[in-house]
């Protein structure tokens, strides 16, 4: 007679519905390394090498400074080998701590602020263990080597890392460096993906294949570039290994959802690819999404955006400070531009215009004037010419502009006026492009939204290309970086700045 065990036909059942998942996957051993991986691999290398030789350069100069070469003939000799032996100590952890922190790890080395925000904390963890440990036991050590070996050895350690970041980003832009990478999803969220990751970007992900639900053709052109495309959505470990891609990135909800996924983690096991997950929340920063489980449900939070507080109290303070001082510091260059537009053109050497502010109030924005006096007058014959986004005029050879107004315009020069209304709030250092009235007039009431935050003398889409952005891509920019701003952003944003005035993109 025989006997029904429904664990073993349940066990059979299961084996025989995922058997594609085991047997397509062990295609590839794990021991392989694709030559992006190989090259990841030794620029890791560098870069520890690299961050040894700052930290204990930072500790041996610190010590030098205090105490000078250790010379056993002096008297007190073994107490000054015995602070070098703890200068030591102190290195050795620092090292770990980078290591610990995962401050070289290639999925945030060169790709994120997440690799300063690393090196930063790991760095603030040993020093402030040291101290608190050293007042715990009464261990004497100097004050001198901490005031020299931190702010020396973070100095280098961030200086270094951006100089690996400039040449990886120069070798990605070139096609190096970045990790081959498979798409996979509906035809409509890999298309959105592969224009996100364009070959012009320095993105770390090189996408050189499609796996789609359904494949209406064999290949995908987005860009100039033509992708193969493959509808075996259930055999993507055979892409990925035919491809010889380092990733995978599921875009939108490919048929089968949760298991789908599950699914393609194992058959990738052995493939050494990368698993990601494209997020449907568009726009939508990382800061402000935080996974919590509950009870096993793997649950995603997302913080509302939040237009009041402490943060933008901060953010007040340091365009007063920041606007202040440059206005301070730059009066002779104001004045002397100044001079140089008087006497180029007739007029007045400031122009202001009505610009819209936050929460709808309008405010009178300065500029060094650029164009002759009746430019404003000129407008209308010159409309057809624009080469703007469609809403706003732009003339990339405007012949209203004048011949120091070209010069002032290419490096952002006209806009330093601007200091004046930072410095009196109407706008900030870093915001939403200040819009005309009658630009407003026409938003639709999402992008009203833009109006939440002050208009900025600088913001995403001044680093961004300015005016060779789209309006839809102009308006992303800013509802982006209205709901997603913080202090560390606006830094960052200060710092891009100052180098696209150096090398302009999109000015004129």
């Amino acid at each position: 007679m025989t006997t029904v065990d429904p664990l073993r036909d349940a066990g059979a059942a299961f084996l025989n519905e995922n058997r594609l998942a085991f047997a397509t996957a062990p295609v590839r051993p794990r021991e392989s390394r694709t030559a992006t991986r190989r090259a990841l691999d030794r620029y890791t290398e560098l870069v520890r090498l690299l961050d040894t030789l700052v930290v204990l350069g930072a500790c041996v100069l610190a010590m030098l400074i205090r105490f000078g070469v250790p010379d056993p003939a002096v008297p007190g000799a073994e107490q000054r080998i015995s602070l070098w032996a703890g200068a030591a100590i102190i290195a050795a952890v620092w090292l770990a701590a980078l290591a610990i922190n995962r401050t070289r790890d290639v999925r945030v080395m060169a790709t994120d602020s997440f690799e300063y925000r690393r090196v930063i904390s790991a760095t603030a963890m040993v020093f402030g263990v040291a101290a608190i440990f050293m007042f715990a036991f009464d261990i004497r050590f100097t004050r001198t080597f901490f005031v020299i070996a931190l702010p020396v050895g973070l100095f280098g350690l961030l200086l270094s890392r951006r100089l690996f970041r400039s040449w990886i980003a120069a070798q990605r832009r070139r096609g190096r460096m970045a990790m081959s990478t498979v798409v996979v999803g509906p035809e409509t969220d890999v298309r959105q993906v592969l224009s996100q990751l364009g070959p012009s970007t320095a993105s770390a992900y090189r996408v050189v294949a499609a796996v789609l639900d359904e494949a209406p053709s064999r290949v995908i052109r987005i860009g100039g570039e033509t992708l193969p495309v493959s509808d075996q959505i259930d055999d993507i470990a055979s892409t990925v290994v035919l491809h010889d891609a380092d990733a995978v990135i599921v875009a939108g909800q490919p048929r089968g959802g949760g298991d789908f996924i599950k699914r393609l983690s194992w058959s990738l096991e052995k493939t050494n690819a990368d698993l990601m997950i494209a997020s449907r929340l568009a726009d939508v920063a990382g800061p402000r999404i935080q996974f919590r489980p509950a009870e096993g449900l793997p649950l995603m939070h997302v913080e509302l955006p939040i237009y009041e507080g402490g943060k933008h109290l901060v953010k007040r303070l340091l365009d007063i400070v920041v606007a202040g001082g440059a206005l301070v510091a730059l009066w002779p260059l104001l004045a002397l531009i100044g001079i140089l537009v008087r006497i180029d053109s007739n007029g007045r050497a400031l122009f202001s215009q009505i610009r819209v502010g936050r929460g709808g109030t309008q405010f009178r924005m300065w500029k060094f004037r650029s164009m002759v006096i009746d430019a404003e007058d000129r407008l209308t014959e010159l409309g057809e010419h624009s080469d703007g986004n469609g809403v706003l005029f732009k003339m990339r050879n405007d012949p209203r502009v004048t011949g120091v107004g070209r010069v002032l315009r290419r490096f952002s020069l006209d806009e330093l006026p601007q200091l004046w209304n930072v410095f009196i709030g109407e706008m900030s250092l870093v915001g939403p492009r200040p819009p005309l009235i009658t630009e407003v007039e026409s938003y639709e009431d999402h992008v009203l939204r833009r109006l939440y935050l002050k208009p900025g003398l600088t913001g995403m889409w001044q680093v961004s290309g300015r005016s060779d952005l789209s309006w839809e891509e102009s308006v992303r920019l800013d509802l982006f970086y209205v709901e997603n701003w913080s202090i560390t952003g606006d830094l960052r944003i200060i710092w891009r700045t100052a180098k696209v005035v150096l090398r302009p993109l999109g000015a004129y």
